[in-house]
């Protein structure tokens, strides 16, 4: 596993995401943390169990309905 000083966070940590970059591939979209955690550009997780956590997505604002004249 983790070989760093101080070791990274475990994959069920809170901050899980502070582990270091074992292999980049920004070309595809996606990182592989010392801790087994894929992440992706889009916020999305795979963890070293199987499981997966969905992107942070928002709800894109609503336009002000326009007001009669």
């Amino acid at each position: 596993m983790c070989t760093h000083w101080p070791t990274c966070p475990t994959a069920d940590s809170p901050d899980h995401q502070a582990a270091a970059i074992m292999s980049a591939h920004p070309e595809q979209g996606w990182n592989l943390l010392c801790n087994g955690t894929v992440v992706f550009d889009d916020t999305g997780e795979l963890l070293p169990d199987g499981r997966i956590v969905n992107p942070l997505r928002t709800t894109p604002a609503r336009r002000p309905e326009p007001v009669p004249a």
